[in-house]
């Protein structure tokens, strides 16, 4: 929000604005062109489509719908505002200046009502100076009495006297809270019972007595109830943050280290779904089922998860589809899958990845913390399902680390400051983004690697300002810790590497070793299995010797020479190949024994030599039943050279779906100075005085009368009021000077820009001399 202070010079000498204005038309006269400017900009829905005077402007600025919608940006001093201006009529007849710094008198700085005031000008909201009328619509913004007493009751006395009352009276309470907070009842009457609800209800404060037949549910009470967070609205300052001060490299490195667990996960699960694709459901979405096979996969719980496909799913690194290669048990169906942008994603720096993701979150129109709860079918959510989609939720997160970006680099706050924060910033929130709202997305934010200790990290102050995306990569490489080249190999056939390593080292390593467990340092375990993996791969046993002697800064341990060597001489010892699969080994006693297990009969073995056979089944299926039957084959091409026959993973084609944002867009400057310049002419062509005029009617005479007429205006230079609708459909009056009829065209002189414009004669409904 921009707030000037004070009061612009044009506001001291308007007379306009010296007495309440007759009209909202008359004070929007009355405005310069930037100060239209600047409301269109506020205001974008009112430029939509582009009105064509200010009458138009007028009523739209007056509709509750827009009034309602601006009000949301609104703080509990402003509201406030509005509220008094309301309850003196403000709308019908204006309120004195004075009659309003004494409402506020002793509760907000003079300054702050000024600001307030001129807010709300620039937002039409409000007109004068001296005497200040209200627009109607905008006393329904106030949620609250503004003429109440402050509220007695803290939110802990609030929540203790809650925990105390019958179903009966919460039920009376909780109706009371999502309708009206009047009550009529005979209850309230001296003399009643005292066990009777209301009476009880009265004694605990949890309801005020107005009168014998009228109660009144206090609104922190009804905050409490609808699980909002309690705040008093007669507090018109804002709350205090207590700051904690911390060292900026101490947030960073947090931030940084939320930030390689976060990309860390990602990959497993992309793995994961490339490795067994999840079944859409048929609603849309990640089912129960599916989300908890990738808990267990990657090692996370089921909120971590669903956090984590939803954004894939943003950044565009899954998708659903048909997913190549198809599934093995292939229904048809649409399955969630990684898309061919994942490769790319997977090879790029752990900087830039993290940047695609915190982007991706900043940015997606969804709630992932929403995810679990029930819908108002009593159904639990999923993960990547329509229900988790909420077109404001770019916007609460952006405000939400905005609260923390406007502290100094290195000072935090508890959620439970900020959620007070944004309960006064934006009281007309509160019944959609709470405090549990607010926690949540701070949550979220600390996950993604935005906040370190309850503050903004440097990277992430710099995404949410707009730097450049090379300016953010940058922070966050230089927030991460530096990637290692080297590992400490372990005497029990462990492998920890102390902090990240480099792209190749990981990629070498992973594919020898196991992860046993991950974090700051990550730990792995090297057996039989994983070296036989990276053998199947195409490294060799000195490759793996010269691997381990080169990287690891501690000595090579026996064992592990020992363990590479005794795979490396059995492996490949028995060779299958592509016939669609033969077999081949140099030991015919070994072939027989293969021709004799358990394996020979599913594959279809049969043998052509003492040292070769041949099967019909693929290739991988052979070696994955040989290797079930104890055996050690390797895979290899038609030249004999071993293959890596590992499984890639499906992938999808992401497809483009068309975002369910409809939040008008804010016009720039050229299209401002553009729209006001068009609400000048039409201002001016709705106000010029008629001479001679014609309708036309589409008829073959009414387009002769309307040439006619500008024929004449061209010929004795005479200005013409002319009715017009435009390619969009928007119809328009211009004041205009003809220049020239013929061709179907009108050639006019518009004085609004000083340009000639060509008009087409059949989008012409009126023509009228000015006089």
């Amino acid at each position: 929000m921009t707030d000037t202070e004070g009061t612009s010079p044009a506001d001291e000498t308007r007379g306009g604005d010296t007495a309440v204005p007759d009209s909202l038309v008359t004070w929007l006269t009355a405005r310069t062109d930037t100060e239209l400017a600047e409301l269109l900009r506020l205001r974008p829905d009112l430029a939509v489509p582009p009105p064509a005077n200010l009458a138009v402007l007028a009523a739209r600025a007056e509709q509750r719908a827009s009034v309602l919608r601006v009000a949301d940006d609104l703080n509990v001093l402003e509201l406030t505002v509005i509220g008094v201006l309301s309850l003196e009529r403000g709308a019908e007849v204006g309120v004195p200046r004075e009659i309003l710094a004494e409402a506020l008198a002793g509760r907000a700085p003079v300054r702050s009502v000024d600001r307030a005031l001129q807010s709300r000008r620039a937002r039409a909201l409000v007109g004068g100076t001296m005497v200040v009328r209200v627009v109607a619509a905008a006393n329904d913004a106030v949620t609250w009495r503004v003429d109440r007493k402050p509220e007695s009751m803290t939110a802990a006395q609030i929540i203790a006297g809650l925990a105390t009352v019958t179903e009966a009276e919460r039920r009376l309470l909780e109706t009371l809270a999502t309708s009206s907070p009047i009550g009529r009842t005979r209850d309230a009457a001296p003399g009643t019972p005292p066990d009777r609800p209301v009476q009880r209800l009265l004694s605990l404060g949890l309801l005020n007595w107005v009168d014998e037949q009228t109660v009144e549910l206090p609104h922190q009470v009804g905050q409490a109830l609808r699980g909002e967070t309690v705040t008093d609205p007669t507090a018109l300052t804002p709350p205090p943050i207590r700051t904690h001060k911390q060292k900026v490299a101490d947030v960073n490195a947090v931030a940084a280290g939320e930030a390689l667990e976060l990309i860390r996960h990602c990959e497993d699960l992309i793995s994961a779904l490339g490795d067994q694709p999840a079944p859409t459901l048929k609603a849309g979405g990640l089912g129960v089922r599916e989300t908890r096979r990738l808990a267990k996969t990657a090692g996370v719980d089921e909120a971590r998860v669903s956090l984590i496909v939803e954004l894939l799913s943003a950044a565009g690194l899954i998708a659903s589809g048909a997913p190549d290669p198809a599934p093995a048990a292939d229904t048809g169906d649409d399955y969630w899958a990684p898309t061919v942008a994942a490769d790319a994603w997977l090879n790029t720096s752990a900087a830039q990845r993290w940047h695609t993701l915190a982007h991706a979150w900043l940015e997606m129109p969804r709630r992932p913390w929403v995810i679990g709860l029930r819908d108002p079918n009593d159904k639990a959510i999923v993960a990547l399902s329509e229900e988790v989609r909420a077109s404001g939720a770019p916007r609460d997160r952006r405000f939400v680390l905005e609260l923390l970006g406007e502290l100094a680099a290195g000072q935090g706050a508890t959620t439970s400051e900020l959620a007070a924060l944004v309960a006064w910033r934006r009281p007309r929130w509160s019944a959609r983004f709470g405090a549990g709202a607010v926690e949540h997305t701070v949550a979220e934010a600390a996950a993604v690697g935005l906040i370190g200790r309850g503050a903004l990290s440097s990277p992430g102050r710099g995404l949410l300002h707009g730097a450049t995306t090379e300016a953010v990569i940058a922070e966050m490489t230089a927030s991460l810790p530096a990637p290692l080249d080297y590992v400490l190999v372990q005497a029990d056939l462990t492998v920890m590497a102390p902090g990240p390593l480099v792209p190749e080292l990981q990629e070498q390593i992973t594919l020898v070793a196991d992860i046993e467990s991950a974090g700051a340092a990550t730990m792995y375990r090297i057996r039989e299995d994983s070296v036989r993996r990276a053998l199947d791969a195409g490294q060799s046993a000195s490759e793996l010797h010269a691997l381990f002697e080169k990287r690891s800064k501690t000595p090579v341990p026996q064992a592990l020479t020992y363990l590479i060597d005794d795979v490396a001489r059995r492996h490949g010892r028995l060779r299958a190949g592509v016939a669609s699969a033969f077999i081949r080994c140099e030991d015919p006693t070994l072939l027989a024994e293969v021709l004799a297990s358990a394996a020979a009969e599913p594959l279809a073995l049969r043998a052509l030599a003492p040292t070769v056979a041949i099967s019909q089944a693929p290739l991988s299926e052979v070696l994955d039943r040989l290797r079930t039957a104890g055996f050690a084959p390797a895979g290899e091409d038609s030249s004999g050279t071993i293959v890596d026959l590992r499984p890639r993973g499906a992938r999808v084609l992401r497809r483009r779906t068309r975002s369910q944002l409809r939040m008008p867009a804010v016009p720039n400057d050229d299209q401002l100075r553009s729209l006001v310049g068009q609400l000048r002419a039409g201002e001016r062509a709705a106000t010029a005085r008629r001479g001679q005029g014609v309708r036309s009617d589409g008829t073959r005479a009414g387009g002769a009368a309307t040439m006619a007429l500008l024929q004449l205006a061209a010929k004795v230079r005479r200005s013409v009021t002319i009715g017009y609708v435009d390619a969009q459909g928007v119809a328009m009056e211009r004041v205009v000077d003809p220049v020239s009829v013929g061709g179907g065209q009108l050639d006019a002189l518009d004085p609004a820009t000083g340009a000639v414009r060509r008009f087409t004669l059949h989008r012409i409904t009126s023509v009228d001399l000015v006089d």
